[in-house]
C-alpha cells in the first residue's frame, strides 16, 4: 500500500525494522517469527540495507519474500553509497516490477572494509539526490501505481553526526522533503524531549509531512554498546544508563528495564499525538511483543 494511503488509513502508524540475515539459519529463524509480527498488524515494516550496499541482494530477496509470503507490507531501505545511477535505476525497476510500494531513501554508510573509499566519486553524494532520482522514476510512469513509489527519508532529532551546524541541518531536511519525500522516520532516540523539540523545529521551518519516531528497546548491555557505535551522536540519558548498569549482571533484568523504558517512551509519544512509531526490532519479536502487551493492546489497530 502506498504510504499516503497508509497515513490516510491509520491515524497513528506502527511499524518495525528488520535486517536481512546473513545465514540460512538466520533466515529460517526470522521467518519462524514472522507470524508474531503479523499478529501485531503493523502499518508497514522496513528492511535495512548494509553499509555500501553490502546486503543489496539479501535486502531485495527479503523484501520480495515478505511481500509475497506474508501479510506484512515491506519498505526497502536504499542508500547512495557505492552505487552508480544505472545501478539505482535497475534496483528501482526491480522493485517496481515486484509491486513494492514504498522506499526509504538514505545517505548510507561507506563499506567498513574499504576505509579509503572516496565518496566524491559516487553518482549520489546525498540522500536528496536519491530522492530526486526516485521522484523522476515515478514521473516516468514506470511503477504500476500512477503515483510511483512512496518516499521516506531519515530525520535526526539529536542532530546529524556530519552536520554540526543545527540550523543548516534543518534546511537540509526541508530540502529532502521538498524534493519529494512523503514522510520522515527518525534515528533512534532515548529522550522524548529531543523528539518534541525537533518536531517543533520542523514546524518552524515549514515541514508538514508526517514525522515517525524511531524507538529502539535496549535488550542487553552489548546491544546498547552496539547502538552507540552504529548511531553516532545518540545520547543515553543518565537515568537510563543507571538503570541498565545497575542490572548489568542480570540479563533478564536488563531486558525488562530496556523494554519498560521503550514502552514508556511509546506511551508518552502516543499521549503527545505522535504521527507514527517505528520500532527497531533487531529481528526479535519478544521485546516488541512485550511493548505491545504492556501498552495494553493485542495489535496495533487498537492503539490507533
Amino acid at each position: 500500500m502506498h504510504i499516503r494511503d497508509i497515513f490516510e488509513q491509520d491515524s497513528t502508524t506502527f511499524s518495525f525494522e528488520f535486517f536481512p540475515p546473513r545465514t540460512d539459519a538466520g533466515w529460517e529463524t526470522l521467518f519462524t517469527r514472522i507470524s508474531d509480527f503479523e499478529a501485531l498488524g503493523p502499518s508497514f515494516v522496513s528492511v535495512t540495507y548494509g553499509a555500501g550496499g553490502a546486503t543489496r541482494q539479501q535486502t531485495h530477496d527479503m523484501v520480495v519474500r515478505l511481500h509475497r509470503d506474508s501479510k506484512l507490507d515491506p519498505v526497502p531501505h536504499l542508500t547512495c553509497v557505492c552505487h552508480s545511477r544505472d545501478e539505482i535505476e535497475q534496483i528501482l525497476q526491480r522493485y517496481a516490477e515486484a509491486e513494492i510500494s514504498n522506499i526509504l531513501a538514505l545517505h548510507g554508510d561507506p563499506p567498513s572494509d574499504r576505509p579509503d573509499y572516496d565518496r566524491s566519486k559516487d553518482d549520489f553524494r546525498y540522500a536528496i539526490d536519491l530522492v530526486k532520482t526516485i521522484r523522476a522514476f515515478n514521473e516516468r510512469g514506470a511503477h504500476p501505481d500512477p503515483r510511483g513509489f512512496g518516499i521516506g527519508v531519515a530525520g535526526f532529532p539529536e542532530g546529524h553526526p556530519e552536520t554540526p551546524q543545527r540550523l543548516r541541518e534543518m534546511d537540509y531536511l526541508k530540502a529532502k522533503v521538498e524534493a519529494g519525500a512523503d514522510y520522515v522516520c527518525t534515528q533512534m532516540f532515548f529522550d522524548n524531549h529531543e523528539f518534541y523539540d525537533w518536531r517543533e523545529r520542523c514546524e518552524l521551518v515549514g515541514i508538514s509531512t508526517p514525522l515517525i519516531a524511531g524507538i529502539m528497546p535496549i535488550t542487553s548491555v552489548k546491544n546498547m554498546q552496539r547502538m552507540a557505535e552504529l548511531a553516532a551522536g545518540t545520547r543515553f540519558p543518565a537515568r537510563l544508563l543507571k538503570g541498565i548498569y545497575h542490572r548489568q549482571d542480570d540479563p533478564a533484568a536488563v531486558l525488562q528495564f530496556g523494554v519498560l523504558w521503550a514502552t514508556e517512551q511509546c506511551r508518552d509519544l502516543l499521549d503527545s499525538g505522535v504521527r507514527g512509531i517505528h520500532l527497531y526490532t533487531l529481528n526479535r519479536s519478544d521485546a516488541t511483543m512485550q511493548i505491545y502487551k504492556t501498552l495494553g493492546a493485542k495489535d496495533s489497530a487498537s492503539l490507533r
